[in-house]
């Protein structure tokens, strides 16, 4: 039955045709029928400014700008007012119901549809007469009422207090998505929180510490003599990795069902050793798919831009380009949405665990984070001499500062049962939270320290337009020259600077963005304001800062925060070695990294910047232990079951088959001294009795892990289960290498990755 279903699903994915969709055409100019161009599709199912200013009288539409700048409170008239606007747009383009899109700190989001049908009922003559409108109030429009019980919530809200609330994020637009029979849902995106105002989502956090931040940001800029910059916003664009396998093959693996990762399977003899799969030819059948993905994504305003091979067998990448940060959150969230639903119209699964396959490459969420102005100027822009950009090279240490005081923080916001099996695994970053800067930022600093000159890292009869980069000659005169960048990219930093970002490389593929983020930007502007208290301390009575002045700061943040910068090869173990003397935390599990946001210094952070209350905070660290327990358990009660209904049973047919074949050789006569396959009967045996024994001692890893509470459970399941799962994996693909394939229950690594 084993091989036969696995045949079959296998069989599938060769018969099964490709769908196709029409991209969307029009009619040019010239009368002839093209393609309609990204741009022309972009954002047409998004109620942005230009659609609400169309709709609103300009009075009307005046308050309501003013509202979401934060300069206004947004009234019922008003509310009212977009509320008409935006149900007769979605309307006409098949809405019929509408959404609070929330995010719960479940790692992705939620959503509960409700209709614009209403009932009025009039009374005429006496008799009383009812009439189906539509109908939707700025009321309904600004908040909606969910379970806050029903949802994670650390404890702030029990089954008897089950009033939460969703209000309407007006800094991020609302969208329609299509759904079956031509219809749309209208989506409001929200945050949510409890009775008494607690944030229970990732959402209200991410608004808090944006906010925060610019009044950091610009308080600074006023301390350098800005006096036109009212907002500085956090940029961010997320790289997401993620595994397609064929959808047959997937129902018939349980743990990938159930837990997102395969619990036991033997790499192939042919992976990723051969680097041929990053930048490779993107599969047709994928094509299909992430084409139809990005057509539904640029629709509803999701500006993505690559696409790609990543490194492991069907293994992939979307990227866009980059947006304020909650906007790029509500984006990234809701391109996974769109992927595993487009995936599931090909006949595909996506899977977005950090480590679905054992032995080759697990799957991320580069963060690209940086600061811009009101204005659009990126304040991490070295620009061309950055030893003079006074500007830049305050923010850029005050970044520094962060991430060398807070470096644990940060390494809590990555932390999860899932991304534990990625970090540090030559693939991703290691626990040790460090910064790189490449060659031209490091010399310019260290130049400041030691009150010196630059060097030159430019040959100034190469330069090119290019600024700060020189031309590499590749001797082929039917090429063009090309500019190099002053500094190479370091793939092993946790936290690299990429020309003018940073990029948060140890952010996982599964989690919101939201919570790393978060922590980032509440160190960021604690360092920011520590640098503006540097600088009018410097300045004391005088008019204005000097050159000295700021200088004088820089260098001592420079030196301050000099520990966390690390140039070179972060997978090393001298790196291990030299982190530890320069007093870096090494946090190698997820119990001891969610301690980071209750330690005094970090607590004092998030709490004395408005980012989390006390309640908060306490309620996010035993979420997060919750969860980390409860992943486990269920992985252990997945391979479990796997073992015991599906490979053991599979090991005993092969052994019984053996042992009949065996005696039947023997009743005619045949010498087994030598058979081959009474070897492998005796080895059989062995492996199967180990396996057996590592299963029954995951059980009672499990019994015992079960019977414990809150931060006890997840130290233990983190020490001990771990520990079982991976030695009941072990004797488990031994024993694949010896059992015939056809008495093997599920679908192997070969089958699921090519």
């Amino acid at each position: 039955m084993a091989q036969s279903a696995r045949l079959s699903a296998y069989q599938e994915t060769v018969h099964r045709p490709n769908r196709d969709i029409t991209w969307p055409q029009v009619t040019a100019s010239n009368g002839t029928i093209r393609n309609k161009y990204p741009s022309e599709v972009f954002g047409q199912d998004v109620f942005g400014t230009a659609a609400l200013s169309n709709s609103l009288p300009k009075p009307v539409y005046n308050r309501f700008i003013q509202q979401i700048q934060g300069r206004q409170q947004l009234d019922r008239p008003t509310a009212d007012a977009v509320a008409h606007a935006v149900r007769v747009w979605a309307m006409d383009r098949g809405a019929t119901h509408f959404t609070h899109w929330f995010q719960p700190q479940t790692g992705t989001t939620a959503e509960k549809h409700d209709s614009f049908l209403t009932l009025k009922t009039t009374f005429v003559n006496g008799f009383e007469q009812t009439h189906a409108i539509d109908a939707f109030s700025g009321g309904q429009l600004l908040q909606s009422e969910p379970d806050a019980s029903s949802f994670p919530n650390g404890g702030m809200r029990s089954t008897f207090e089950a009033r939460g609330y969703t209000v309407w994020d007006t800094t991020s637009p609302m969208f329609i998505r299509r759904g079956p029979h031509g219809t749309a849902v209208l989506y409001i995106p929200s945050v949510f929180i409890s009775y008494n105002g607690e944030a229970l989502d990732e959402k209200t956090i991410l608004l808090r510490s944006s906010e925060v931040l610019s009044n950091a940001a610009v308080r600074l800029l006023r301390a350098l003599g800005d006096t036109e910059t009212k907002r500085v916003s956090t940029t961010l664009g997320t790289e997401q990795e993620f595994f397609l396998i064929d959808r047959a093959l997937y129902n018939l693996r349980p743990d990938l069902k159930i837990t997102g990762r395969t619990l036991i399977g033997v790499p192939p003899p042919k992976h990723q050793q051969l680097e041929d799969h990053y930048f490779g030819q993107i599969p047709s059948r994928v094509l299909a798919a992430i084409s139809e993905a990005e057509y539904e994504l640029i629709k509803i305003g999701v500006p993505v831009k690559t696409r790609h091979n990543e490194v492991a067998p069907n293994q992939f990448e979307m990227a866009p380009i980059f947006e304020e940060s909650s906007v790029a959150v509500d984006h990234n969230l809701v391109t996974m949405e769109v992927l595993h639903q487009v995936a599931h119209r090909h006949k595909l699964k996506v899977l977005f665990h950090e480590k679905p396959f054992k032995g080759v490459n697990g799957s991320g969420k580069h963060a690209n984070w940086s600061m811009s102005t009101d204005a659009g100027d990126n304040l991490l822009d070295p620009t061309l001499k950055p030893e003079t950009n006074y500007r830049f090279l305050l923010f850029l240490v005050a970044t520094l500062d962060a991430v060398h005081k807070h470096g644990g923080l940060l390494r809590a916001g990555i932390a999860s049962a899932s991304n534990e099996h990625r970090l540090g695994a030559n693939e991703a970053p290691p626990g040790i939270v460090s910064a790189f800067l490449g060659d031209h930022l490091n010399e310019v600093l260290n130049a400041i320290e030691e009150n010196r000159s630059v060097k030159n890292f430019s040959r100034p009869h190469l330069q090119t337009v290019k600024v700060g980069g020189t031309v590499l000659d590749l001797k082929v005169s039917t090429l063009p020259t090309i500019s190099r960048d002053l500094t190479d990219r370091n793939r092993t930093s946790p936290f690299a600077f990429t020309g003018n970002k940073f990029e948060f490389r140890a952010v996982g593929a599964k989690q919101s963005p939201s919570l790393p983020v978060v922590l980032l930007n509440s160190a960021v502007a604690a360092s920011i304001n520590a640098v503006t208290d540097a600088l009018l301390a410097a300045k004391g009575s005088k008019p204005e800062l000097t050159e000295d002045d700021i200088l004088a700061v820089v260098k001592k943040f420079i030196k301050d925060s000099k520990n966390i910068r690390f140039e070179a090869n972060n997978y090393s173990d001298d790196w291990v070695k030299e982190a530890e003397r320069r007093g870096l935390p090494n946090i190698k599990s997820c119990p001891v990294a969610f301690k980071q946001l209750l330690e005094p210094k970090n607590r004092q952070l998030l709490t004395s910047l408005g980012i989390f209350t006390e309640d908060e905070l306490n309620s996010r660290y035993h979420i997060l232990v919750e969860k980390y327990a409860k992943d486990l358990l269920i992985e252990g009660n997945t391979l479990k079951n796997m073992i015991t209904s599906g490979v053991l049973p599979g090991a005993y047919a092969y052994r019984k088959d053996l042992a009949e074949s065996l005696n039947s050789q023997k009743n005619v006569g045949v010498d087994l001294s030598d058979a081959p396959e009474l070897e492998t009967l005796k080895t059989l045996t062995t492996l199967t009795a180990d396996l057996k024994k590592a299963a029954d001692h995951l059980q009672a890893v499990i019994d015992k892990v079960e019977a414990l509470h809150d931060e006890e459970q997840g130290e233990v399941a983190g020490k001990e289960l771990t520990a079982a799962l991976e030695e009941v994996r072990s004797k488990s693909d031994t024993l694949e290498k010896h059992v015939a394939d056809k008495y093997w229950p599920y679908p192997k690594y070969t089958e699921l990755l090519f």
